[in-house]
């Protein structure tokens, strides 16, 4: 009688495991708000990040645009020294000398020339005429005015591209001669507003810059007398479209630009530049109003495509993909196990009924499957409770207080997915190599190393040096290729600070670049490893990274039929060497 109590009571209970309960469907439900919560929490921080990155580019942007003008202004007052320090009126041939000195389309990319408007009043115009006709027979005031005096442009240098500009009368047309007055009076550098160069066959919006200059090089303290003593203004006439061009070269930002002037369109990069990088529905859009030398521009900033692809993350994708494979799983292991218990219940009713002498064998069969139950609900409740664990440490991070520790927690997780996203990205870059081919294009070793120096996270304060050299060559691969060793020399570092050495050299077939630091070094027996694909020579906890860095490298030096070798004894600094094959032999060293 005692035995069938138990074989009831052990009967009950199978029946009872068999079934799903409310406490299941709890478990499930509240893994299934955690994870939206982790996916809802990560998206957020994602928007917060690209906002503020967004924010960064845009002030980027207006402060080279108002460093650009700045380094134009000295420019003009450089020019105003000049005349300061000449006793005698400037000749055309002194003008000349003194802006070919400025290498104006190298120091100053975006500026159309630069030159003299010397203020003319009536009874002064036959000397005046008269002296500039010493050298240039055919020079000659234009085009005819009311005014009661003469703004001509005398010299504007180069010469060639800016013909139909010398001569030409400020006065003639609203926006030059009002702007040149302001100068005159303010004794400051003015701006025009938006006006169409007659030297521009494309009729595009430019502007002209004045600075001025007065009698025996003083600036008067008053109106009345700057009107009296004014002599001309330096002057440099802007294409808009040339001047963006010099300032903000499109490959290094992530917006698109409209500048307006007062309501007149000075710039739009989409519609002048023909970009293909422009997003028609952008994620960030801000509008900024700067006040430049009298005018006040207006500068519409949008993100682009560019921003928007590099902007997109899937970290919050795979937490949210990641939750609900868990979800699923914990529910499948839920309905596996009432499943188990009902068939092996189903079994042992079978086994009693047909075959009462088996009933120890049927017995031993219900003791290995309840085992199993308990090893298959042992072994999964680790890595279940290592996910539960990483997403109660998502939710403590949602709180307004963030202790210490949960800062930690959300800095593994941080960096958990960010590995995941490297070794992504550098994938899809690997398997990119073969497919694009790049022309060869003029490239200054210092310039590009600078600039991917800049863009790189430098913990240690590493210090980098490279010849300023131009050589011709793809400038993509290369940038990857400098990328890569510039980062892993920074990472690998094992001191505060260090230093960076890239040194050049060719022959008639290969271009030779060599990138030296003073790290670690890597020992002999490890060349060949480190160039394989997945391989890191220290802790991917120590050193974030995918590994695949030297392969990438290797894989892009060779798909140009180049080669890559190291070069360290493991104790100290390493020198890695590309041997890069030649399009062209020309090789241009800048003075």
């Amino acid at each position: 009688m005692i035995e069938e109590l138990a074989v009831g009571d052990k009967r009950k209970k199978l029946i009872y495991a068999g079934q799903m309960h409310f406490v299941h469907w709890l478990i499930v439900l509240l893994s299934l708000v955690l994870t939206f919560s982790a996916w809802y929490y990560s998206k957020s921080q994602l928007a917060q990040k690209l906002e503020a990155k967004f924010q960064r580019n845009a002030e980027q942007v207006v402060d080279l645009v108002k460093e650009r003008m700045g380094l134009y202004e000295n420019a003009l007052w450089g020019g105003v020294a000049f005349i300061d320090s000449v006793d005698t009126d400037i000749t055309y041939t002194q003008w000349l000398a003194y802006s070919n000195s400025l290498t104006i389309d190298q120091t100053y990319p975006g500026i159309n020339g630069i030159g003299i408007i010397y203020n003319i009043k009536p009874n002064q115009l036959d000397d005046y005429l008269k002296k500039q006709r010493l050298l240039r027979p055919n020079y000659a005031l234009h085009p005819s005015h009311q005014e009661n005096e003469y703004w001509p442009i005398t010299y504007v240098e180069p010469a060639a591209p800016n013909k139909k500009a010398i001569g030409l009368d400020m006065a003639f047309e609203t926006n030059r001669y009002s702007s040149i007055k302001k100068a005159r009076d303010s004794g400051q550098a003015q701006l025009t507003a938006p006006i169409t160069l007659v030297q521009d066959a494309k009729k595009t919006p430019g502007f002209l810059f004045y600075t001025p200059f007065y009698q025996k090089g003083l600036k008067p303290k008053n109106i009345e007398e700057r009107r009296k003593s004014i002599v001309g203004v330096t002057y440099a006439p802007f294409i808009m479209k040339n001047l963006m061009q010099g300032t903000l070269a499109e490959k290094n930002r992530h917006v698109s630009i409209k500048i307006s002037d007062a309501g007149d369109l000075l710039f739009d990069d989409h519609a002048e530049m023909n970009t293909s990088d422009f997003d028609s529905n952008p994620l960030f859009s801000k509008e900024i109003n700067v006040g430049l030398y009298g005018r006040v521009w207006t500068f519409l900033i949008q993100s682009n495509m560019s921003f928007r692809e590099e902007g997109t993350s899937n970290q919050s994708s795979f937490i949210l993909v990641g939750g609900l494979i868990i979800d699923t799983l914990l529910l499948g292991l839920f309905l596996f196990l009432t499943r188990a218990n009902r068939q092996a219940l189903a079994y042992a009713d079978e086994m009693t009924i047909a075959l009462t002498e088996k009933t120890k064998h049927l017995e031993k069969s219900n003791n290995d499957l309840e085992q199993f139950s308990y090893i298959a609900s042992h072994d999964l409740k680790s890595p279940l409770n290592a996910i539960k664990q990483l997403v109660s440490w998502i939710e403590e991070d949602c709180q307004d207080i963030l202790p210490d520790d949960s800062k930690k927690h959300l800095n593994l997780l941080a960096q958990r997915s960010q590995r995941m996203m490297k070794l992504l990205n550098d994938l899809l870059d690997y398997s990119r190599i073969n497919r694009d081919e790049f022309k060869h294009e003029q490239v200054n070793l210092k310039d590009l190393s600078q600039d991917i120096l800049a863009l790189l996270d430098n913990p240690n304060g590493m210090n980098l040096s490279a010849p300023d050299i131009e050589i011709n060559i793809p400038q993509t691969p290369l940038e990857i290729v400098l990328r890569n060793l510039i980062s892993n020399a920074i990472k690998h570092h094992d001191k505060d600070a260090g230093h960076i050495i890239i040194s050049y050299d060719s022959n008639t077939e290969y271009h030779f670049i060599a990138i030296e630091d003073d790290g670690p070094g890597i020992a002999p027996e490890f060349h060949d490893k480190s160039m394989e694909m997945f391989q890191t020579l220290q802790s991917r906890d120590k050193v974030e990274g995918s590994g695949m860095g030297l392969a990438m490298i290797k894989r892009i030096v060779e798909h140009y039929q180049g080669s890559v070798s190291i070069n360290s004894d493991g104790k100290r600094g390493t020198k890695i060497t590309i041997n890069w094959i030649k399009n062209t032999s020309s090789v241009a060293i800048k003075p």
